[in-house]
Order: C-alpha cells, then structure tokens, then sequence
C-alpha cells in the first residue's frame, strides 16, 4: 500500500500483523541527496553525502514517526542475526530481530529482498536482508530461530526487489539453491543468454515455508524495472538504498 506525506514516499505492507506492529519500506524520493543517490538514500556507504544522509534519516524519523533511531547495520550478506539497539558503530550483521518496544529493526536495500517478520501476538518483529547469497546463507533460517517462537505463528513480509524477469545469475548461483533445496529448481528459468532468470521471492517462500511459516505476503515490485520508486545497484551500479524498518509501538 503506497503512502505519502509532504514529499516522502513509503510503502506500508498489506498484511494481517497486530495493530502494535508498524512497519514501512521507504522508496526513493522526498530526501536531499543529489544524484546519483537521488534523494531519500538512507546509506553511509555508497558515496553519498554523510551530512545528507544523515538529514534523510531525520527526515524519516519524523515523517515516519519511529520510535527510536533505527538498527542500521554493516550488511555483508552474511547470516549474522543481532538484537536490535542504537550501537555506537554499526554492527556487522544482515538482520535483527527484538521483543522490546520502540526498538526499530531495519534493513537497508537496492534490488535484495527486504524481510520484515512478526508473530501473531505482537510480541517479537525482525527485519532481515535477503539477497541471493543471504538467502543461500541460510539468514532467514537463522532470523527465525533467533525470534526464538513458534514459525507457525509468524506473519512475512517481502518488500521491494528485483524481479523475476530481471535477475539474471549463473549456473554456480542456481546449483546453490537446488542443492539447499531441490524444489528451488523450478524458481530458475533460462533465458536466451543460456543463463539463469531467477525468481527471489519465490526461493524466500520457499526457505520459509521450509521453516513452517505459511502466511507469507509481498509487494508486487521490482526495483529495477521501476526507476521512478526504487534505487536499484544491478540497473545503476552507483545508487541510493532504501530501508525496510518493523517495530512495537508501546502498550
């Protein structure tokens, strides 16, 4: 569900979490930053401005309304699982998971599949970055577990990514993922390169389901397509990030 207020844009998830679960994913416009991170780059390591970014950040978290600065982390795409808090240094990690109110889990990403994750009860969120090497990892495998509650009471959320039609990736990516799971197979397609068109929401979906999560929703998107929304690395190479955030509202 796209929404907006003054210059921001967001989008806000459809799906059936608790009413003290706020999530949004942010898209690309309403910021400060100059091109090519132009203007909502919510990222210190791409180049941009820190001054900028910074003034992006702010601007967020008062549109936004978020609780408490947000859990930016060091994303390697890796499978490191944190709790979420305001570190001095950004943790290395590449997802982060809190049972606490106000604490604001967030990934940053341009064309990787953002995760947010909720239970039921509104007691646990988490916020995962899924790109191919991610997933491959096993980084939701461990998000879940760190949430350390039943898969089969959590809700998913897949967030703004390159699409199927565009992520192109070799025979080495598709032989991980079939090796992982041989379901995976019918997630890859060839196309006329004699390369793999490969379908990353599905393969999550399928890591999930893996995990017993069943109530899986997503946003119909692709950052690469869509130059007027999304930043997207695979279509710019130098490029802003958007951040998914999740958090409990206090009772």
């Amino acid at each position: 569900m796209k929404m907006s207020r003054d210059t921001i844009e967001w989008i806000e998830p459809d799906w059936p979490a608790p009413t003290n679960v706020r999530a949004f994913s942010t898209l690309r416009h309403g910021g400060v930053s100059k091109a090519p991170f132009d203007t909502l780059n919510l990222a210190l390591h791409v180049g941009d401005i820190p001054a900028l970014v910074h003034k992006n950040r702010q601007l967020v978290k008062s549109v936004l309304c978020l609780p408490d600065e947000p859990c930016w982390m060091q994303q390697v795409h890796g499978i490191e699982v944190i709790n979420a808090a305001t570190y001095p240094v950004p943790p290395v990690a590449d997802a982060c998971i809190t049972q606490e109110a106000k604490r604001v889990c967030a990934v940053m990403t341009a064309d990787c599949l953002p995760v947010l994750l909720c239970n039921r009860q509104g007691t646990c969120v988490a916020a995962a970055h899924a790109g191919w090497r991610g997933l491959a990892g096993g980084v939701l495998v461990k998000t879940v577990e760190a949430l350390n509650c039943s898969s089969t009471d959590l809700l998913a959320w897949l967030g703004p990514a390159i699409g199927c039609n565009t992520f192109e990736v070799g025979d080495e990516v598709r032989s991980v993922f079939v090796a992982r799971d041989a379901a995976n197979a019918a997630c890859f397609k060839r196309n006329q390169n004699q390369r793999w068109l490969a379908d990353l929401y599905q393969l999550a979906r399928n890591e999930l389901g893996n995990l017993g999560v069943t109530d899986i929703f997503a946003e119909p998107a692709c950052t690469v397509t869509d130059a007027s929304q999304f930043f997207s690395y695979r279509r710019d190479g130098q490029t802003g990030r958007m951040a998914s955030m999740i958090w409990l509202q206090a009772g």
